[in-house]
């Protein structure tokens, strides 16, 4: 492990959640001075902690521990049979990795995609400055994986290649191929290409069990959730 007590990390205020209406949120970040190591990221992976930007960060709230850390450790993961459909649905699509840029094919793929799927949320409205922020960060170990049917982009996987995994930053798709479901398909992949590393997790960030929009992450099986400081198997 890297000596991780030499870092100096900050916390927020208090601020509205984006994930439970009802909830104060408190984020804890590296501090931004430090400069981002794969090897500090990937141990500060298997604490919890995110990737947004140039930030990595992990909620710190007082009243509340429903964000759970989650990842998918893929030696042991079997595909059910919906998830078999997806891949065989998904065949025909090329993967291509790219370093991250910002380009009018990709935005205007992110646009239309939180447009039609996260209007509710809060990066809507979409714009370039707010994608060129979140996504287009000149890391070594980033990358921006094309899903491509016969040339046209249906979907784009932020990863981050990290020393004991993958780490799925963000995802955005086609809203107009709902019945490819490539959110889950880029997941599936991903867990694929970990296996090809030969690398451990595939990491996927929080889980909260009240949230809805979170569930998916759950169908993934084995899972392993970061609870009291131990990565415990939801089987």
């Amino acid at each position: 492990m890297t000596e991780l007590a030499r870092l100096k990390f900050y916390a927020t205020q208090a601020h509205s959640c984006s994930y439970l209406p009802d909830e104060q949120a408190t984020t804890l970040f590296l501090d931004p001075s430090q400069p981002m190591d794969v090897h500090v990221y990937a141990d500060l992976s298997e604490m919890g902690f995110r990737r947004s930007g140039d930030h990595l960060y992990r909620p710190h709230c007082q009243h509340c521990n429903a964000c759970v850390p989650a990842r998918i450790p893929v030696a042991q993961f079997v595909p059910d049979r919906n998830q078999k459909r997806i891949l065989k649905r998904n065949a025909d699509l090329t993967v291509t990795p790219a370093l991250p840029r910002f380009t009018e094919e990709y935005f205007d793929l992110y646009q239309r995609y939180i447009e039609q799927r996260h209007a509710d949320g809060d990066m809507f409205p979409p714009s370039r400055d707010q994608f060129s922020t979140f996504l287009v960060r000149e890391l070594p170990f980033s990358r921006f994986y094309e899903f491509r049917l016969e040339g046209r982009l249906v979907a784009v996987a932020v990863t981050d290649l990290l020393p004991n995994g993958l780490s799925a930053v963000y995802t955005f798709y086609e809203p107009r191929e709902e019945r490819r479901s490539l959110g889950r398909f880029a997941i599936l992949w991903q867990i694929g290409e970990t296996l090809r590393q030969e690398l451990e997790a595939v990491y996927l960030g929080y889980w909260i069990k009240n949230c809805q929009k979170m569930n998916y992450k759950t169908q993934y099986r084995p899972i392993e959730l970061l609870i009291n400081q131990r990565w415990v198997t939801l089987n």
